[in-house]
C-alpha cells in the first residue's frame, strides 16, 4: 500500500502560502485585504458576525452536552479560496464519483454484477448492516438512490486532493455554507466586488428541481415536496427547517404524515395532501414502524410499502448508505473502475481494513502513527487520532480493534492543508477540509463551492463541529 505524507512530515501546504514560497495567485487580493486589517478589527468583525448568527438562529444541538444543548458554530471570516482551474478537476472527480457510488447501489440491489465478477466481497455487501435487503428488486425513479452526497476531500499539496468519506445518506451542512456567504457579503461587500466569487445561494433552486425531476409520476403541475424531520430536538433541526423554506415546501414530521388509499398523505387545514417527493432527514431505522423499527414514533406507518409500490419518492432512498460505509470506502477505485470505464479522478486516503489479516497486524503494531475509525462512526465521535492521543487511548482503541476487527479501519494521519484563521492568539494557520454538496437526478448539479470546516485548535486535524470545529465560507473563483 502506498503510503502518503504523514502529519509529522513537516512542512504542511497552506492554502494561502503554499509550502512556503509566497503568497498563491489566488490569495493575492485577500492578502492585501489581511495586510490592511488589525487583528482588532477582525475581533470586531467576527463579534458583529456572531450577533447575526445569533439573531438568525442558526444552531446545532450536541447530543449529551447538557450545559450547552444548543451552539453556534464558530464562523472564521478569513474564506478558504480555490482557483476555477482546481475547481474544474475537483468538480469533474465528484460527478464521476457520485455516478458510479448510484450504479454500485443500482447494481448491489439488484443483479450483484460487482460481486459476481470478484471484485468486491459478497459478505462486505450482504452481511453490511447498512444493506437494506427490503430494497432488493425496487427501482426507484430514475434508477437513483442517492440524491444528495456530501463528498469530503481533504488536500496535502498543490494538486493533492484525497477523499476522505462519501455522505450518501442524510448529509448536513449545507446551510452553513449558505449562511457563511450571505454573512461575508453583509459584512465585506468590497471584497466580493474585487474577486470573482461564484456564486452558491443558487443551491436551494437546484435542490428543489432535482427533487421534483424524481418525482414518481407525471403531473401536469408541479409535484408536493416534503422534508421529514425528527423534530427540534435534532442536532441538524435548523438545516431542516432551513431547508424546507428556502424551498417553499413543507416541513413535516411523523404525525403530520399519513398513508391512505396506498399513497402518502400530508395533513393540512384543507383535509390530506398527496406527497410525492419526500426529502426524509432521519435514518433509515426511524422510517416506517411497520418495515423497519417497531418503536420508531418518528416516521409513517406503511411509508415503505407506498415507496415499494412507485406512488412515492423518499430522498435518499432506504440502503443508500451501503455506499458511504468505511468498510466499502475501500472498494471506491474498484467501483468507480467497474461502473464507469475509468481510474477515479480523485483519489481514496490509503486504507487498511482490519477484517483483513495483514492490515490488522499492522494497524495494531502501528497505531500511534495512524487514525483509526469506526466502520459506522460519523461527527468525529468513534475515531482515534494515533499521533495526538494518549498512551492509554492507544490501548483502549488496540483492545477494541483486537474484539471486533471487522468494525474499523485505518488510514495514515494525513497532513491536511492550513489555511490562515483567526484565533486566540492572532491569525495562525489552522487545518481544513471540504465538503462539497451535489445534487443527482435528471442531472447532476454542483454548486461551485462547498462548507469549509477548520480545526481551531492548534495541530488538531478533527475538524467536526461536534468536536469544537468552526467554518469558513469558500470561495470559488471564476475565470
Amino acid at each position: 500500500m502506498d503510503q502518503i505524507r504523514a502529519a509529522d512530515l513537516k512542512p504542511t501546504f497552506d492554502e494561502m502560502n503554499g509550502f512556503g514560497q509566497g503568497i498563491r495567485e489566488p490569495y493575492a487580493a485577500v492578502a492585501n485585504w489581511l495586510d490592511a486589517l488589525r487583528v482588532e478589527d477582525l475581533r470586531k468583525k467576527s463579534a458583529e458576525a456572531e450577533l447575526l448568527f445569533r439573531r438568525t438562529g442558526i444552531t446545532f444541538n450536541v447530543y449529551g452536552d447538557t450545559e450547552a444543548s444548543e451552539r453556534l458554530i464558530p464562523f472564521d471570516m478569513i474564506p478558504r479560496i480555490i482557483s476555477a482551474a482546481e475547481w474544474r478537476r475537483l468538480s469533474a472527480g465528484i460527478e464521476q464519483r457520485v455516478k458510479a457510488l448510484n450504479a454500485f447501489m443500482y447494481d448491489i440491489y439488484h443483479r450483484q454484477e460487482i460481486i459476481k465478477a470478484g471484485r468486491i466481497p459478497a459478505e462486505l455487501v450482504v452481511q453490511n448492516s447498512a444493506f437494506v435487503p427490503e430494497m432488493i428488486g425496487l427501482d426507484p425513479a430514475l434508477g437513483i438512490y442517492s440524491h444528495i452526497i456530501g463528498v469530503d476531500i481533504v488536500r496535502t499539496g498543490e494538486n493533492e486532493f484525497y477523499v476522505l468519506e462519501d455522505n450518501t445518506r442524510t448529509p448536513s451542512g449545507v446551510s452553513y455554507m449558505l449562511e457563511n456567504r450571505e454573512t461575508m457579503m453583509h459584512m465585506f461587500p468590497n471584497l466580493f466586488a474585487e474577486n470573482r466569487v461564484a456564486p452558491v445561494e443558487t443551491y436551494p433552486d437546484k435542490l428543489r428541481k432535482t427533487l421534483e425531476s424524481v418525482t414518481p409520476r407525471n403531473l401536469d403541475d408541479e409535484p408536493v415536496i416534503a422534508v421529514l424531520t425528527p423534530g427540534q430536538y435534532n442536532s441538524a433541526y435548523y438545516e431542516h427547517a432551513f431547508l424546507a423554506d428556502q424551498m417553499g415546501v413543507e416541513l413535516v414530521e411523523g404525525p403530520d404524515l399519513v398513508v391512505q388509499d396506498g399513497v402518502l398523505n400530508m395533513k393540512t387545514t384543507q383535509g390530506l395532501c398527496r406527497v410525492d417527493v419526500l426529502y426524509r432527514r432521519i435514518d433509515d431505522d426511524f422510517l416506517d414502524p411497520l418495515t423497519f423499527d417497531p418503536s420508531s414514533v418518528l416516521g409513517v406507518p406503511g411509508l415503505f410499502d407506498v415507496y415499494r409500490a412507485g406512488n412515492v419518492t423518499i430522498v435518499n432512498a432506504p440502503g443508500a448508505g451501503i455506499a458511504d460505509d468505511k468498510a466499502i470506502y475501500c472498494y471506491i477505485p474498484e467501483i468507480i473502475e467497474f461502473y464507469m470505464g475509468r481510474p477515479p479522478i480523485l483519489q481514496n486516503v490509503p486504507t487498511y481494513n482490519c477484517r483483513k489479516t495483514d492490515s490488522l497486524k499492522y494497524v495494531i503494531e502501528h497505531m500511534p502513527e495512524l487514525v483509526v475509525k469506526e466502520v459506522h462512526g460519523s461527527g468525529g465521535y468513534g475515531m482515534l487520532v494515533g499521533p495526538t492521543a494518549t498512551r492509554a487511548e492507544i490501548e483502549d482503541f488496540r483492545a477494541r480493534v483486537k474484539a471486533r476487527p471487522e468494525n474499523y479501519i485505518a488510514q495514515p494521519t494525513l497532513a491536511l492543508s492550513t489555511c490562515p484563521t483567526l484565533v486566540e492568539e492572532g491569525i495562525a494557520p489552522r487545518h481544513l477540509d471540504l465538503r462539497p454538496f451535489v445534487l443527482v437526478g435528471d442531472e447532476v448539479r454542483l454548486v461551485p463551492g462547498g462548507l469549509t470546516r477548520v480545526a481551531l485548535r492548534k495541530g488538531s486535524l478533527v475538524v467536526n463541529s461536534s468536536q469544537g470545529g468552526g467554518t469558513k465560507d469558500t470561495w470559488v473563483l471564476q475565470d
